[in-house]
C-alpha cells in the first residue's frame, strides 16, 4: 500500500465521523486495503478510513464532514468491479454501504420495488421469489445494486430485458456537499425536466453517493427452455444470431464462447463439449407450446446457418446443468494457466461488426502471443477478453497494454464503445477520451458543476 492521501488530519477526521456512527468505521490496514482495489488486477489505493453507515442521512452527514476536511469520498459496495473503481486513488473516506441492505417496498401491481443501495441482486430476486416477479439484470457476480447502477452493469439477461440504465426508475443521491437529492419516480414516464436519472447511472460514485434506488421488475416466464449450438465459426454463429432476432424469437440469453474457451471449460470440468465457437440460448415464454414452438424455429434456422443444436433443455435442473459451463468460463480460463495474473476487459460493437472485430481480436492476441479466452453477449454486440499473462513482466505487461489499445481503436473503427459493461474506473480514462473526444469538456462541466472540489472518487472518468 503506498502513502497517496491528500487529508491533513486524518485523526480529527476520524473523530468526526465516529461522532456520527459510534463505532462503525475502521482503519485497520487490512480493512482498507480491501477496499482500496476490486477484483481487476490494480495497485491497491487503500482509503485512509472506511465507515459503515445504515441510512441516508448518516451519508449525508459523513459527506459533510468529509467535506469540511477536504476528504475524497469512495463508495463501495461488493468491490466486484474491475476497472479501478474503487480505488482510493488521494485517500480519503471510504463510505462502505452494505449494511445498508433494506429492501424498503416491492409492488407486484407496479412492477417495481425500491431498495438500499447495499442490497444485492440476489437478496432481491430471492425476496421476490414466488411473487411472480423478479428483477433480470444478472452481470454474473452477486453485486450490489447501488455499484450496479453507478456503473452502468448489465450481463446475460439485457437482450430482453435490458441494463440498469432501462430498469433504474429513481434515485436517492447524496451530493457531494452533502445535500440528499431525489431523481425519478415510480411513474413509468415522465416529462419534468431534465432525466438525472440516467445522469447517475454509469457515474461511477463521481458525482454523488447513490443511497437508495427505485427499480423496474419482470414478470417471471412460465415456459424457459436454454439450448447449445455449435457453429463452424464465430461468423455462422453471429449471422444466425441476428436471424434469431429478426424472426422475434424471445430469446433472454445469447451467450458466444470460443474454441479456446471450451477447451478450457471441457478441462476444467470434465465436459464434453465440442470444440468449436457456441452459442448458448434462452428462451422465455408463457407457454410450453410456445416455448417447444420457438425451439423448433431455433433448431431450423441454426441448420440454416451451417450449425446444429448440441443440446436442449426444458427443465429447471438441466437448464442449471448447461448454463454452469458459461458460469464456470472464468474460472476455467484462469484454472488453464495457474499462477498467471488475470486482466479482464470488454468491447461493444453493433452486432453486425461483431464477427469481424472478434477475428480481429483473435487474430491480435495469437500474433502477439497473449492467452485470452473469449466470451460475449452476443445479442448486445458485447464481448470479454480474460488476458492471461505474468503482470511482473514488463514485456508481457505492454503486450497486454497493446492488445487492449488496439482493441479499443479497433472497436470505435467499427462503431462501437471502449466499453459496454465494465466501465471506465481507472484503466480506460484515455479510452473515453478517445471515444467522445468532443464531450469530454461537457462531462467535465457536469463533474465541476456537482462536485466543484473533486471529492467524489477522484481520478476515475477523466484525468485529475
Amino acid at each position: 500500500m503506498s502513502s497517496h492521501s491528500r487529508v491533513r488530519n486524518v485523526d480529527a477526521l476520524v473523530a468526526s465521523i465516529a461522532s456520527i456512527v459510534s463505532d462503525r468505521w475502521s482503519r485497520a490496514d487490512i480493512v482498507r486495503e480491501q477496499h482500496g482495489r476490486g477484483e481487476g488486477r490494480r495497485e491497491v489505493f487503500p482509503p485512509d478510513v472506511v465507515v459503515y453507515p445504515i441510512s441516508t442521512d448518516e451519508v449525508s452527514a459523513i459527506v459533510r464532514v468529509a467535506a469540511t476536511a477536504d476528504a475524497p469520498i469512495i463508495a463501495y459496495g461488493a468491490g466486484s468491479s474491475l476497472e479501478g473503481h474503487v480505488a482510493a486513488v488521494h485517500g480519503g473516506v471510504c463510505i462502505d454501504l452494505t449494511r445498508m441492505n433494506a429492501i424498503l417496498r416491492t409492488s407486484v401491481a407496479d412492477m417495481d420495488a425500491s431498495v438500499q443501495a447495499g442490497v444485492t441482486r440476489t437478496q432481491l430476486t430471492n425476496a421476490l421469489a414466488g411473487s411472480g416477479a423478479t428483477f433480470f439484470v444478472d452481470p454474473g457476480a452477486d453485486a450490489t445494486l447501488g455499484g450496479m447502477i453507478a456503473t452502468g452493469a448489465s450481463g446475460t439477461t439485457s437482450v430482453r430485458y435490458g441494463t440498469m440504465r432501462e430498469n433504474t426508475l429513481g434515485l436517492t443521491v447524496v451530493l457531494a456537499d452533502g445535500r440528499i437529492m431525489h431523481t425519478g419516480g415510480r411513474a413509468r414516464k415522465s416529462s419534468a425536466g431534465y432525466d438525472l436519472t440516467r445522469l447517475f447511472v454509469g457515474s461511477e460514485g463521481t458525482l454523488g453517493v447513490i443511497t437508495e434506488a427505485t427499480l423496474r421488475l419482470h414478470t417471471v416466464p412460465d415456459a424457459i427452455a436454454a439450448a447449445v449450438c455449435r457453429f463452424d465459426s464465430i461468423a455462422t454463429a453471429v449471422d444466425t444470431v441476428v436471424a434469431l432476432l429478426q424472426c422475434g424469437v424471445p430469446l433472454a440469453r445469447i451467450e458466444l464462447i470460443d474454441e479456446f474457451s471450451v477447451r478450457t471449460i471441457n478441462a476444467y470440468m470434465g465436459m464434453t463439449l465440442p470444440e468449436a465457437p457456441l452459442v448458448f440460448l434462452e428462451l422465455h415464454a408463457f407457454s410450453a407450446t410456445a416455448v417447444a414452438e420457438q425451439l423448433e424455429t431455433v433448431r431450423e434456422l441454426v441448420a440454416e446457418g451451417g450449425g446444429a443444436v448440441h443440446e436442449m433443455a426444458t427443465t429447471t435442473q438441466d437448464r442449471e446443468r448447461l448454463w454452469e459451463a458459461r458460469h464456470n468460463a472464468y474460472y476455467a480460463g484462469v484454472a488453464s494457466q495457474p499462477g498467471s495474473d488475470v486482466w479482464s476487459t470488454d468491447a461493444c460493437v453493433p452486432i453486425s461488426a461483431l464477427a469481424q472485430c472478434i477475428s480481429e481480436t483473435r487474430a491480435d492476441i495469437e500474433a502477439h502471443g497473449v492467452q485470452a479466452p473469449l466470451v460475449g453477449h452476443v445479442g448486445d454486440g458485447n464481448f470479454h477478453l480474460l488476458l492471461l499473462t505474468n503482470f511482473a513482466n514488463a514485456d508481457a505487461r505492454a503486450q497486454v497494454y497493446g492488445v487492449i489499445d488496439r482493441l479499443v481503436n479497433r472497436t470505435l473503427r467499427l462503431g462501437g464503445t471502449c466499453t459496454g459493461e465494465h466501465g471506465i474506473g481507472m484503466g480506460k480514462i484515455d479510452a473515453l477520451a478517445r471515444q467522445h473526444a468532443d464531450a469530454i469538456d461537457t462531462m467535465r462541466a457536469v463533474k465541476r458543476a456537482l462536485d466543484p472540489h473533486n471529492l467524489m472518487n477522484p481520478g476515475k472518468l477523466f484525468r485529475d
